[in-house]
């Protein structure tokens, strides 16, 4: 059921509805594909529906700014929300279903369980937001259980948020392929992020800095240099070039994000900087 001009994408804001369509779906033989998102769409989440399309035969998108992931000092309410612009974007790309689940659907008066995961999430991001990954886990896996969809898609921006779901589908036996997808970038290098319409015009010519970094980084692991004078020379050149506080710039086994050491064969460069009132995240591969 492809969306078109003359069959507007259709959203469904509550469980029935979504239940009703996903056993349509079902019932037609049709393999699932789901990307989460927290709407504010670009790009790169619009490459993700695209990716899901070649993966399955429907493709149902959510968008839920998810409270649980965020800290009380945190940007939930100036988190930016645009609905109409969103789903006309997912209707561009093929998207088939729009799920807008409201916030008492998924976290009622009631509720009262979470998802907790260790491994990949012990550090990095959970160090400095310890919130943040219960919060992810609990609403990836309500909504994995509420679409139920073959192949769910997400993006290696967030990789340290991919190698979580990763975990939990493996650790649970969840039916669920999960599928990462390369980073999607400005023409400067800048991950794509809802979160760069924070920054001013100056901070937006500095962040691209980040990617800089990193890429001279990787490039010094790669030919045999000392990693950490290359690790602290990144931390150093970012506050020097307008960041600060600069969390974490760490190489980690790509697989665990446990800490890498001479023998770590798969690595991967994790980064997290303030820019402004603005927090980046950025990886590579190594």
């Amino acid at each position: 059921m492809p969306a078109s001009a003359a069959s507007p994408l259709p959203r469904v804001r509550d469980l029935s509805a979504l239940r009703a369509a996903v056993s349509g779906f079902r019932h037609k033989g049709l393999r699932i594909g789901f990307v989460p998102t927290m709407g504010a769409l670009h790009e790169g989440h619009l490459a993700l529906v695209r990716h899901a399309k070649t993966l399955s035969d429907v493709v149902v998108v959510s968008v839920f700014v998810n409270p649980k992931q965020f800290a009380p000092h945190e940007d939930f309410d100036r988190y930016p929300r645009t609905e109409d612009k969103d789903a006309q974007l997912l209707e561009s790309v093929g998207a088939n279903l729009l799920y807008l689940p409201r916030v008492d659907l998924m976290y009622p008066s009631v509720f009262a369980s979470s998802v907790h995961v260790e491994g990949p999430a012990r550090e990095l991001e959970g160090t400095f937001r310890p919130q943040f990954f219960d919060g992810v886990a609990t609403v990836v896996m309500k909504l994995f259980n509420q679409v139920q969809p073959d192949v769910a898609i997400f993006g290696e921006k967030d990789y340290q948020q991919l190698q979580v779901v990763k975990t939990f589908v493996r650790d649970l036996d969840l039916p669920v392929q999960v599928v990462g997808m390369p980073t999607v970038r400005e023409a400067d290098g800048l991950a794509l992020s809802s979160r760069n319409a924070y920054l001013s015009a100056d901070e937006r010519q500095k962040a691209a800095r980040l990617i800089v970094e990193l890429n001279t980084v990787a490039k010094a692991v790669r030919s045999g240099g000392q990693r950490e004078k290359a690790l602290s020379a990144a931390k150093a050149n970012l506050l020097a070039a307008g960041f600060g506080p600069v969390d974490y710039v760490e190489l980690r086994d790509a697989d665990t994000l446990a800490m890498a050491d001479a023998q770590t064969q798969n690595l991967r460069l994790l980064a997290a900087a303030w820019l402004g009132k603005t927090r980046l995240i950025d990886n590579i591969a190594v």
